[in-house]
């Protein structure tokens, strides 16, 4: 039985256990999720299919010259100014991270992609500088990019890639 059966095992068991107990919050709650549901789909819709057109005409060969292993410093800091002005949520980053791994990036390269992609954030800056002010919000952003950078830089170390 594979992980993917005995989550949805476990998914069904769990919601006709919330029926018995309250039929209402669980209908409540359904009805949520769905709506919660249908307001990513959009996103993640979109999302596939900017990363397919790109993959489609970017040919592999130019993928793996940016941000395959030999790409070097060049491709981390590819991935690194890609990744802070990018806004994409982490359940659509990690499964492109694995498309982009497939068709040649490194992974040091695919790591300050992520990483800066879950922790600097160029677009949300104003939002930030609201909140936090423009001295914090641009610490924490550069230190974050820094991270991202050690990050890629230790995964290249520990899986000899560098």
């Amino acid at each position: 039985m594979n992980s993917v059966t005995i989550l949805a095992i476990f998914t069904g068991v769990s919601l006709l256990l919330s029926a018995i107990f309250d039929k209402k919050k669980t209908g409540m709650a359904l009805k949520k999720g769905i709506a919660m549901f249908i307001n990513l789909l959009l996103p993640f819709a979109t999302i596939l299919i900017f990363v397919s057109t790109f993959l489609y005409l970017i040919p592999d060969k130019l993928i793996i010259q940016w941000l395959g292993k030999d790409a070097g410093i060049s491709g981390m800091v590819i991935a690194a100014v890609v990744g802070s002005i990018s806004l994409i949520p982490g359940f659509i980053a990690y499964p492109l991270g694995g498309i982009l791994i497939k068709n040649g990036a490194g992974y040091p390269v695919i790591a300050i992609f992520i990483t800066t992609l879950m922790m600097v954030g160029i677009i949300t800056l104003p939002i930030e500088f609201k909140y936090f002010g423009k001295k914090i919000a641009l610490l924490r952003n550069l230190l974050s990019f820094i991270g991202a950078i050690i990050v890629g830089l230790l995964m290249g170390l520990l899986w000899g890639l560098i």
